[in-house]
């Protein structure tokens, strides 16, 4: 078997890389991660879906030495490259929040250069942190057979493949094999040989496999600094027209505030929420914005509010996303308060407490004062009745004077 290196985080801009190098073959492979709105749409006769996984493989002129003209994408590349994404799709994640694009550019080639593209595929996926469910890599093998006679070949070169009767590519973990691809020029191909050429093949995998978990043996745990960052939230089906508010306005004044990008998908009774951008202050305060409105107030919670409007009466405050309450005057503060913009003005935070939330008009009743501590010595006035002393003499003034008015 030809000699082997590899490295990874070989570039510093993308959110991964890799050089996979085995003889004269060499691939650069490099990984970018975007949020939904960065998956392509496949329309074909039959199906229409949305790529969330995608390998290009890039197979230029100069890596066989060669000088020609450049042009669109060749049938080469498109069958070695759909080979390549087969292979590392078996062990994508599921629910994965990101959208990950895979760029296999061969540098050099000599041999299997869609083999060389899974194994640094498979290494700059973990070098970007994709959670994979184990490395993957792929060998070539060839058949050189007289008619009588015939031997299986283990990484075979350019000129194996080329003088050969077989060239049957076998990728896969130290588990199994997740894909292959075989072309031949005999008339078939015996179940011995058959089987001493997928023995031959898993050897040879283990045996890159080893090398390859020298580089690097799991995934990052960490993204790169430069990576964006998505988070995957789930709120309940009727919240989600509350997330993006009338027109729109609620989603947009979200991604205008914290700079992030939002896109929501609904699955049966609950909406899915995928959060991205740049850094993870951006991503949680996104977040938080989107729990507040997907949230139920809950009665006895404490919550951050800011005060909207003043009236002679209290005060309006929004104490979640969306959600305003009244803070009556009597509910300000333990001392009589006579004018509620001696004491807060149209935009200051505060902190309050949910009262009550009345049945029938859904309405929140806050407090402020129960959050300050109480004055020593003081007495809590009782609630005026209307049949007190007061009332009394008012109705007996006013039959005295109908009866004056009589006589």
């Amino acid at each position: 078997m030809l000699s082997i290196w590899c490295e990874v985080d070989a570039l510093p801009s993308p959110h991964g890389a890799s050089i996979f190098n085995r003889g004269e073959t060499q691939a650069l492979a490099t990984v970018t991660l975007g949020s939904k709105l960065d998956q392509p749409m496949i329309d074909t006769a039959m199906d229409q879906h949305y790529d969330q996984f995608f390998l290009h493989y890039s197979f230029p002129p100069f890596c066989t030495n060669e000088t020609k003209r450049i042009g669109g994408v060749s049938r080469r590349e498109i069958g070695h490259g759909n080979l390549a994404r087969r292979s590392l799709e078996v062990v994508f994640p599921k629910e994965y929040p990101y959208t990950v694009r895979v760029t296999s550019d061969v540098l050099e080639s000599n041999g299997s250069s869609s083999m060389a593209s899974v194994c640094s595929g498979s290494m700059a996926l973990m070098d970007a942190g994709v959670p994979i469910k184990s490395e993957v890599s792929g060998i070539a093998m060839g058949l050189i057979s007289d008619g009588e006679r015939a031997v299986v070949l283990s990484d075979i070169l350019g000129d194996e493949d080329h003088l050969g009767d077989m060239d049957f590519k076998v990728t896969g973990t130290a588990d199994g094999i997740c894909a292959c691809q075989m072309d031949i020029k005999i008339d078939g191909l015996d179940y011995a040989l058959l089987s001493t050429a997928l023995e031959q093949a898993r050897q040879g995998r283990l045996h890159i496999l080893n090398i390859m978990n020298e580089t690097i043996a799991t995934h990052n745990e960490e993204l790169k600094p430069h990576a964006p960052r998505i988070t995957r939230y789930e709120i309940p089906s009727d919240k989600i027209g509350a997330v993006i508010g009338p027109g729109g306005k609620i989603i947009q004044g979200i991604q205008s505030e914290t700079g992030a990008t939002i896109t929501i998908e609904e699955e049966g009774n609950k909406g899915i929420v995928f959060i991205s951008g740049v850094g993870k202050e951006t991503v949680d305060a996104a977040l938080n914005i989107i729990k507040g409105i997907a949230a139920e107030a809950e009665v006895g919670e404490v919550y951050d509010a800011k005060v909207v409007s003043i009236m002679p009466y209290g005060a309006f405050v929004e104490f979640m996303p969306g959600k305003e309450g009244l803070l009556h005057v009597s509910e300000i503060d333990w001392k009589r308060v006579e004018n509620v913009e001696e004491v807060m003005s149209i935009g200051d935070k505060i902190q309050v407490t949910l009262l009550a939330i009345d049945e029938r008009t859904g309405k929140y009743k806050l407090s402020r004062k129960v959050l300050l501590e109480k004055p020593e010595g003081y007495v809590e006035r009782p609630p005026r009745n209307r049949g007190d002393r007061g009332d009394r003499n008012r109705g007996g003034n006013r039959n005295n004077r109908n009866r004056d008015r009589r006589n």
